[in-house]
């Protein structure tokens, strides 16, 4: 059914295997792939038990299981027969697995070992991957962007600094759980699940489908603006607290009976087809394999699987596990280290081997810079994840009021950086204190800005045994800086930037 065999119908010809012989290599192979890949099985467990986003993968198996048991008479009407094809696809998921592993992303490691789509229950096992999460600082701004506008149409001054906004009646913050993620997945996985057992018609299963996915962004766009009006109208007596989150879920489970409600108009009897796809190109006809081919096939589906593990620990052992002695840059151009620190904002990234901030002081103009230092990265310790963030939604000292892109100067060669403007809550003015931030990534003595771009990098480093050595730098200074911010981080990134990358580069040395 999988890597050892495909089904035909009875009396098709070329070798067969009984079906209790190939359950039986199948469930050796199995055993084996579970084994070495013990440790992303492990990831997924953890992240279904901690994270409510993806606390209903637990059902996937389960129910893949049912769909693949209501098929069991389809089943004992064909013959299992042996196969090449999955082996010569094992090499590429062998690399997409070691690709995920090497630069830390839990996604594209646990994709590479659920089940190769055959049948739609195997299909639907793709739902049990913790994936999605990426798409929440998008979802985030379209919540606030639609909440925004809706308010004002409701004749509601707003006043808005990117996903915190201000109406006469109180403050509100779009924060990770506003963001309609959990809707999304749980709407979509449910979704489909229900397309698959209602339509035989695959354009109304993708039509199905797609209305999944608008359905529960439209409904949290929706949800978001009740709760606000809700509180605005009570006096924040209402929707506040956990009553914030049950009028929420009550609210999307009313939309999604709703469209199952709308979608069982076009409700088709289910019936068996009447035909089953054969597998690859018909073999010669035969008598059932034999089994010296038999044992081949599986010695080196063993290999295969296990080749992108041991390709990892022989990376894995050649890379530094040394602690991370951090450099600190050395004054240069007129720039004079601030032993005080003005501003005690510190970037969101977890766990880095070793991080410092520093402030420099030229004249009237002050810029900081910050620097977190990533080695032996794994998926508890890594630079490029959605959790490093410069401010989490739930601050109580600063908030994110917009984000960009550009380009700088860095000593003589130009790089990509991302772009922010923070503001300190704290401060009783209502503009605040703001800090213009500029970000970009450091890996293998090279730039990047995007995470796309960074992870591949690192990949590559990490294949041909450069290893993992990467940092992230923030460079900042206040919006009342003398002269601009913006001018004193392009003066100090052209005077400092060389003691800046001589201060990486001494840090990747000594390890």
């Amino acid at each position: 059914m999988n890597s050892a065999a495909w089904a035909q119908p009875h009396g098709a010809k070329g070798p067969i295997w009984s079906w209790r012989t190939a359950l039986l290599v199948l469930g050796l192979q199995y055993l084996w792939i579970a084994f070495l890949f013990r440790d992303t099985a492990t990831s997924m467990w953890t992240m279904w038990m901690r994270s409510e986003t993806f606390a209903h993968c637990v059902l996937i198996l389960p129910i893949s299981l049912w769909l693949i048991w209501n098929k069991r008479a389809e089943l004992a009407s064909l013959s299992p027969r042996p196969s090449i094809l999955p082996l010569l696809l094992m090499p590429f998921v062998g690399v997409g697995w070691l690709l995920g592993e090497l630069v830390a992303v839990n996604a594209l490691t646990q994709f590479m070992h659920v089940a190769r789509r055959i049948t739609f229950p195997l299909a639907y096992l793709f739902f049990a991957v913790p994936f999605g999460e990426f798409v929440m600082p998008y979802m985030m701004i379209m919540t606030a962007d639609f909440t925004v506008w809706a308010l004002k149409l409701s004749g509601i001054p707003v006043y808005r600094e990117n996903l915190h906004f201000i109406i006469p009646s109180g403050s509100w913050s779009v924060v990770e759980a506003c963001s309609g993620v959990r809707y999304l997945i749980a709407s979509f996985s449910v979704g489909t699940l229900y397309a698959y057992l209602s339509y035989r018609s695959t354009l109304r299963r993708v039509v199905f489908g797609v209305v999944s996915l608008l359905v529960p962004v439209i409904a949290n766009w929706l949800r978001a603006y009740i709760i606000v009006m809700l509180g605005h109208l009570s006096g924040n007596k209402l929707a506040a607290g956990v009553d914030h989150l049950i009028y929420g879920w009550l609210f999307f489970g009313v939309v999604i009976m709703i469209m199952f409600a709308v979608g069982a108009r076009w409700r088709e009897d289910l019936t068996p087809s009447g035909s089953t796809p054969v597998g690859p190109a018909m073999q010669p006809a035969g008598a059932p394999v034999p089994a010296l081919k038999s044992a081949v096939g599986v010695a080196l589906t063993f290999v295969l699987a296990g080749a992108p593990i041991w390709a990892n620990d022989w990376i894995l052992q050649r890379e530094s596990k040394a602690p991370v002695v951090l450099v600190a840059p050395t004054e240069a151009g007129g720039w004079r280290d601030n032993a005080s620190l003005s501003h005690d904002w510190k970037p969101a990234f977890e766990r880095p081997s070793a991080d410092g901030r520093w402030e420099f002081r030229n004249g009237e103009a002050t810029v900081g810079v910050y620097v977190g230092y990533y080695r032996s990265q794994d998926y508890e310790r890594k630079l490029i994840s959605s959790t490093n963030v410069l401010v989490k939604s739930n601050d109580r000292s600063w908030a994110l009021l917009a984000s960009g892109s550009g380009r700088s100067m860095l000593a003589d060669r130009q790089i990509p950086v991302r772009t922010a403007v923070l503001r300190d809550l704290r401060s009783p003015d209502a503009v605040g204190t703001r800090l213009l931030v500029r970000q970009v990534y450091w890996l293998d003595g090279q730039f990047a800005a995007g995470n796309a771009e960074g992870k591949l990098r690192s990949a590559i480093a990490r294949l041909t045994g450069r290893g993992d050595e990467s940092a992230v730098l923030m460079f900042y200074a206040s919006a009342a800086t003398p002269g601009g911010a913006d001018a004193a981080m392009n003066a100090f990134m052209r005077d400092m930037g060389g003691s800046v990358m001589t201060a990486l580069e001494k840090t990747r040395v000594n390890r």
